[in-house]
């Protein structure tokens, strides 16, 4: 990216005009003090082929999956990313929280390195880096949250973000099958705005699905015990027995509840949860 802008969404201004947040800070200075490192001669040039994704280096050094992220060797790089980060991020972390900011951003990023797998033999061995992919799904999360925030192109021309992120999806799309870019990693571009994408519409539907194969939670067995094995007298009035059988199918249903909704539950299993609850509420004393 080589544009600067400021953006503005109903009544208040982004950049310094907006609260800075914790992540969005600590993403800064990481990616200052990296390119610090190498700007001083700290780090050697060497340092890139143990930073940057490349391939077939990844797969002997697969951090590089997120270290490629922070390093910039060039100023205006840096500069570009670091700038929509300022302005960007802060909202997106003060609307759903550091944790999920921050997993965002990764994913984003661990995107780019995926589209840059899956075209390697167009790319060759060349190191990427720098964090434009979590960039670009940055500008994505922002236009589907505030779609009619001016972003200024040059601090001059307004433009809604909704269709200043499309008219840049396309055109990364376009360069990515054109297969240029004068050292422009527009696949990372482009696999940070899908990889965002998808997080944001089915990211929840994946954890579950997810969680299910690798956290599967054993099932609960209720035993009963009874206390006096040779008579059980009768129940009093207005009390309900529970047996065993029916406990369990209570916990089974409030697991159900728990794991994915009450729009999981049948509609036998919705009666017999309402029934049961009559049962407790008749019970209890007036």
């Amino acid at each position: 990216m080589n544009r600067q802008f400021t953006a503005r969404s109903g009544g208040f201004r982004l950049g310094h005009g907006f609260p800075m947040t914790v992540w969005v800070k600590r993403l800064l200075l990481a990616n200052v003090a990296v390119w610090a490192l190498f700007a001083l001669g700290i780090l050697p040039g060497g340092a890139i082929d143990w930073l940057g994704f490349s391939i077939p280096g990844s797969l002997l050094r697969p951090w590089t999956a997120v270290t490629y992220m922070f390093v910039h060797i060039t100023f205006g790089h840096l500069f570009t990313n670091a700038l929509v980060l300022f302005f960007f991020g802060p909202p997106l972390e003060s609307k759903w929280g550091g944790r999920f900011f921050l997993k965002y951003y990764l994913a984003c990023g661990l995107g780019g390195a995926a589209f840059h797998l899956a075209l390697a033999s167009l790319i060759g061995p060349t190191p990427m880096i720098g964090a434009s992919g979590a960039i670009f799904g940055l500008l994505l999360a922002f236009a589907l949250n505030w779609p009619d925030a001016e972003i200024y192109l040059y601090f001059l021309f307004p433009v809604k973000a909704k269709w200043f992120v499309g008219v840049l999806g396309v055109f990364t799309l376009f360069a990515t099958v054109r297969g240029g870019g004068g050292g422009v990693a527009h696949w990372a571009h482009l696999g940070g705005l899908v990889s965002g994408f998808v997080v944001l519409r089915y990211g929840e539907r994946l954890g579950r699905g997810f969680h299910r194969a690798f956290f599967k939670e054993k099932p609960r067995h209720v035993t009963v015990e009874r206390t006096r094995p040779a008579r059980t007298p009768e129940p009093r009035k207005g009390r309900r027995h529970v047996d065993g059988d029916t406990l369990d199918e209570v916990d089974r249903i409030l697991d159900k509840i728990r794991e994915s909704g009450m729009n999981s539950l049948s509609a036998k299993e919705r009666a017999f949860l309402d029934d049961m609850s009559r049962k407790y509420q008749r019970k209890q004393p007036h």
